[in-house]
């Protein structure tokens, strides 16, 4: 991701309706905004995720948030191949020896 101020578009910003938009900095926020988009996004907002921040970055808000409803998290767990146990979500932050997916 460049320097350059990246903001959220105007067609997505019912997503953050809660939100100063003037004080939402992606850089900032970014995992607010990750875990946002993924809890709330559809498929046009996911779309505009991908193209701001990595796969890299969008997994690891995955496997550290606590913020993601059981269903989004369970959906990105199977979209990325993560087991549950590599999830703070799920109750752990760690994978647990001899944990399978």
């Amino acid at each position: 991701m460049n320097a350059r101020q990246i903001s959220v578009p105007e067609d997505l910003r019912n997503l953050f309706w809660d939100v100063d938009m003037t004080s939402l900095d992606l850089q900032k926020h970014k995992a607010f905004v990750i875990e946002r988009v993924l809890n709330m996004g559809d498929q046009h907002a996911l779309v505009w995720l991908r193209s701001v921040v990595s796969e890299e970055e969008i997994m690891e808000v995955v496997k550290t948030s606590r913020r993601l409803t059981r269903k989004t998290a369970l959906c990105w767990k199977n979209i990325l191949g993560l087991c549950e146990e590599e999830m703070r979500c799920f109750g752990t932050s760690s994978i647990q020896p001899g944990s399978t997916c």
